[in-house]
């Protein structure tokens, strides 16, 4: 690849790739988009991306393709219906999802096969506002050679690149992650409903435990929410953190350990989407522990 700026190629302008695209644009980087609901574009187009008839015609006027896309289903699809059939050696595959790790490993192994693209997982944590702000950390898997790349691609996006291992490290270490969020944020929805049931001004818990060995992001973000019930406008969804879970769930058994946290913290989320919070924020899964909703 050469030295100046590769040409991207962004598919997915949701939650997070709209503040992407828009941070790629501001450092300079010429960027294609396609998404899947072309009327999300307009936010990027009017920064100046180009938008793309088809992923065809984004993969070929593109050097490094980013993906940012809801689910492993949904990677492999596009991958080997449109980017396999289009792709020329040189160019790069930098995806940002979170998906199964097993299906990364094939995935790469299928572009490199038909067309020698390089691949590199970078599921990224930090929120939208992370994406917003650029200090989001990222989990890398890939050649020490692809990853270089990447560092340099997706610098005003990140805090943090970690290389993590081989193609799938990336997404192993971002299934840990979830796991530490989904835990985490389902026992501060248990706290906040007991403190506000035994009479504790709730707004106040994040602020009285900043700094301790109790603070974390999920704290200070859903927690506050939690407490004035706040659930709009949607940050993350549900269904994004039961999706991990379940992947963490069936790498576990995999692997051959225990998971018994996680596999209960799915069970739960699970519940709390049947009721028809799937989209909604994780600061809605208060309403699993109030009086009102049991």
């Amino acid at each position: 690849m050469s030295d100046k700026k590769p040409t991207l190629g962004f598919i997915g302008i949701g939650l997070m790739g709209k503040p992407m695209t828009l941070r790629l644009l501001d450092a300079g980087f010429s960027v294609n988009v396609w998404n899947r609901s072309p009327e999300k574009l307009q936010p990027v187009t009017d920064s100046g991306a180009k938008a793309c008839s088809s992923i065809a015609e984004l993969v070929q006027t593109s050097e490094v393709i980013i993906l940012c896309l809801a689910d492993t289903a949904v990677v492999e699809s596009i991958v080997r219906n449109k980017i396999a059939t289009n792709g020329t050696e040189g160019k790069l595959l930098i995806d940002l999802s979170s998906i199964h790790p097993e299906n990364t490993r094939q995935l790469a192994a299928l572009l490199h096969e038909k067309c020698a693209m390089g691949w590199v997982d970078a599921p990224v944590s930090g929120g939208v506002a992370g994406a917003e702000q650029g200090d989001l950390a990222i989990m890398a898997g890939g050649s020490a050679e692809n990853i270089a790349v990447a560092r340099l691609v997706l610098a005003p996006l990140y805090k943090q690149l970690t290389h993590m291992g081989e193609v799938g490290s990336g997404q192993i270490t971002k299934i840990c992650n979830q796991m530490i969020v989904s835990c985490n944020v389902l026992v501060i929805a248990e706290m906040m409903a007991l403190a506000k049931q035994a009479g504790v001004d709730a707004k106040q818990i994040p602020a009285a435990l900043a700094g301790g060995f109790a603070d974390s992001k999920p704290l200070q973000i859903s927690g506050a929410e939690m407490a004035t019930e706040t659930f709009e406008p949607v940050k993350w969804r549900v269904k994004t953190l039961l999706k991990d879970l379940n992947m963490a769930v069936d790498l576990s058994v995999k692997q051959g350990t225990a998971a018994p946290m996680s596999a209960l913290a799915a069970q739960l989320m699970q519940l709390h989407g049947s009721h028809g919070y799937l989209e909604q924020d994780p600061a809605t899964l208060i309403k699993l522990y109030t009086k009102t909703d049991a």
